[in-house]
């Protein structure tokens, strides 16, 4: 999260860069830098950063198993339901009809 008091014009940003780059390292946390008023710039301290992208790459990690495991999951109740008799008979063009009417309504969401 960046705190609204670190916040500040490009312009501030290159009269004090010093005083701004040592507040940076030493509180691990980022200022953002407005051009016109307009947020432009991020300044982070490199090792606060590169750890926020490997926290970043973990969560995504995360992420792909998680859905590897819904998967799973949504294939074996298809297969269960399948052995039981539950199913209907579709063309391929209803089935990716379907798929992209599902795909879209969880982008949505």
């Amino acid at each position: 999260m960046i705190s609204l008091d670190n916040i500040h014009s490009f312009t501030q940003f290159q009269r004090n860069a010093k005083a701004f780059a040592d507040q940076v390292r030493d509180s691990k946390t980022p200022i953002v830098l407005t051009v016109n008023g307009e947020a432009a710039l991020v300044v982070h301290d490199a090792h606060a950063f590169q750890e926020l992208l490997e926290q970043l790459r973990r969560l995504e990690k995360e992420l792909d198993t998680l859905k590897l495991e819904a998967l799973r999951s949504d294939l074996q109740i298809g297969i269960e339901q399948a052995n039981q008799g539950e199913f209907s008979h579709q063309s391929i063009d209803q089935l990716k009809a379907e798929g992209r009417y599902r795909l879209a309504a969880e982008q949505q969401s």
